[in-house]
């Protein structure tokens, strides 16, 4: 009589060798689904913090200054016209300029209209070089108009 020994220990092997793949399967997986994580996580901060800069922005009318105070970050350009940009670590905390993962910017616009201003604020990943999230607003400007009076003065 022959021993079934081999023919066990054969089919032991084809079934280790299943859940071997199997294991390795749901661990790709897992590893996909966790960056996966990671990259929704900046992207909801950075639709936080672009949220609040245009906010913070369109209630300034449009002062960076301003609204760099308002956020509670230094604006250390000197002119008119210099963007806002505020710099993050990858752990998302303020940094200098040097060392960066993450940059928001806010740049003015031109709205093409008399009274409306308009600015575009993004978030950008230093590291993949893309825009994350960019959003734009807008805000009245008080208009100055001139009106002449009957004996002939203009106001």
């Amino acid at each position: 009589m022959k021993s079934k020994a081999p023919l066990l220990l054969m089919e032991q092997m084809v079934m280790l060798l299943v859940f071997a793949l199997a294991a390795a399967l749901c661990l790709q997986a897992f590893v996909k689904s966790d960056g996966l994580s990671g990259d929704s996580e900046d992207r909801d901060r950075a639709v936080a913090l672009c949220q609040s800069a245009a906010e913070a922005v369109r209630h300034c009318g449009g002062d960076l200054p301003e609204a760099a105070a308002l956020l509670e970050v230094p604006y250390p350009y000197d002119g008119e016209g210099s963007p806002l940009e505020i710099h993050y670590n990858a752990d998302w905390t303020l940094c200098d300029s040097r060392e960066y993962a993450f940059c928001l910017r806010a740049v003015l616009m031109d709205s093409g209209v008399a009274g409306l201003g308009r600015a575009s604020v993004e978030m950008a990943d230093a590291r993949s070089q893309t825009v994350i999230f960019e959003v734009q607003t807008a805000w009245q400007e008080p208009l100055v108009l001139e009106v002449e009076i009957d004996d002939g003065t203009v106001e």
